[in-house]
């Protein structure tokens, strides 16, 4: 990465651009990219020339590619034949190209997973220490430079200029430290928020469970990774069913037209208001929690009495202090690029647990008729030998041993403990047995 970066330096500086695109989730990562590049968060960091290219990326760089140009493809861990080819075609008539984690390229990063929402993780920190790093050799570049408040990102530079060889070994290490900040970020919201990322699954299972659909939206990279979180959910991975939900961050038309006519605070608000219906559940992904857009959402979800997850970083800005979300998940940090590769993990092990908990996902695929219960509550046995008896087909599930099946049982009934649970095509039809059950509790 600090090698590529160095060309990448030099090419910006000789008038190249970057080019970016990929497909569906990868298309997200394009997006994030170029925002990164074009609308800096690092106060007095220069805007540098960005393009996301996803829509018909395979056309549009051949036509538009120069050989000052950068180019990013971005693919999940299985790769992507047309980016590839694309990244090759691009290589082959003199553009720096790099792959994440795609082929073709001059630079390519090969995932060390075959989880798709790991993969889509471990390419965030790759190319938020890629756009961190380009600006070091921006700043190497001119002599008596001044780092000004960006200086925190490479404190290895002084105030002369240095050998070239000695920056990219310091900066290697920094991008190091860095993957290993967003690790600790991880470990300690395992360690502190276990039960609010739950409690926010749960609500959105009873979203679903009742028709409703997930809502989400958030500004400049949080918009993407809104973006990111509906793609997971309306076109999953392999082995999940897809679930409804839209990104309000996703409708440019919409959002430059209620920005231009009635005011840039208003362009979640209004698409709320059209949009939304009392079965649905709004998820918001803020770094600072403050932004003035959605904070006019937020209060007319509340007015609406929808329930709001908020996915936040810093201490959790408005959102938290206004109490306007209902289920907060906090990202203890207040440097952006670590905030927002830890809260993908947050949106990552929540898609996860809505597939476990969700009937037709999962283990609980085809629907049809589920027996929840346990080998230690006699009144199982009972409701097992009557439908034995009547001759019906079901799957039946150890809640007391297995903690998934627990979970769906859960969030099913709403908080319910009492097993045994007779669940018909998705929806709860009988807890006990004549009248009577037994608690089960965490093993």
């Amino acid at each position: 990465l600090a090698v590529a970066c160095r060309e990448m330096s030099a090419r910006l500086e000789d008038g190249g651009r970057l080019l970016a695109f990929g497909r569906v989730q990868s298309a997200t990562d394009a997006q994030h990219v170029v925002v990164e590049f074009i609308h800096p968060v690092i106060v007095g960091k220069r805007a540098l020339p960005a393009l996301d290219l996803s829509p018909a990326f395979n056309q549009w760089a051949r036509v538009i590619s120069h050989p000052r140009d950068i180019a990013i493809g971005f693919s999940g861990p299985a790769g992507d034949q047309e980016v590839a080819e694309t990244l090759a075609h691009l290589t082959a008539s003199g553009v720096l190209t790099i792959g994440l984690c795609a082929g073709g390229a001059r630079y390519s990063f090969e995932s060390p997973t075959g989880d798709p929402f790991i993969d889509q993780e471990i390419v965030e920190i790759l190319y938020h220490t890629l756009w961190e790093t380009v600006h070091v050799f921006f700043e190497h570049a001119q002599l008596n430079h001044d780092v000004g408040e960006s200086g925190f990102l490479y404190p290895f530079l002084g105030s002369e200029r240095q050998n070239t060889d000695s920056v990219v070994e310091s900066v290697a290490e920094s991008i190091r430290i860095k993957a290993g900040e967003t690790a600790s970020l991880r470990a300690q919201l395992a360690v502190e928020q276990p039960d609010a990322i739950s409690n926010a699954v749960t609500a959105i299972v009873s979203a679903l469970r009742r028709g409703g659909k997930i809502i989400a939206f958030g500004n400049g990279g949080s918009a993407t990774d809104a973006n990111d979180f509906v793609f997971d959910c309306v076109h999953p991975p392999k082995g999940f069913a897809a679930i409804p939900a839209i990104s309000l961050s996703g409708e440019p038309a919409s959002i430059t037209a209620i920005a231009n006519d009635v005011g840039s605070d208003a362009i979640f608000l209004r698409q709320l208001i059209a949009l939304a219906s009392p079965a649905d559940i709004v998820v918001v992904i803020s770094s600072s929690g403050s932004s003035a857009s959605l904070l006019a959402a937020l209060e007319e979800a509340g007015k609406r009495e929808l329930p709001v997850v908020a996915i936040l970083g810093y201490d959790g800005g408005e959102i938290v202090r206004r109490g306007l979300a209902g289920f907060p998940i906090v990202v203890r940090s207040d440097y952006v690029p670590r905030i927002q590769e830890a809260q993908a993990s947050v949106y990552h092990v929540m898609r996860d647990m809505i597939a476990l908990m969700m009937p037709g996902e999962g283990a609980a695929a085809g629907g049809g008729l589920e027996l929840y219960g346990g080998p230690g509550c006699q009144y199982t046995s009972e409701l097992r030998e009557q439908l034995l008896l009547d001759g019906k087909e079901f799957i039946e599930y150890d809640v007391e041993s297995d903690a998934d099946a627990r979970r769906r049982m859960i969030a099913l009934t709403g908080g319910q403990r009492t097993i045994p649970v007779l669940v018909s095509d998705g929806r709860v039809s009988q807890v006990g047995c004549h009248g009577r059950g037994c608690m089960v509790e965490d093993s």
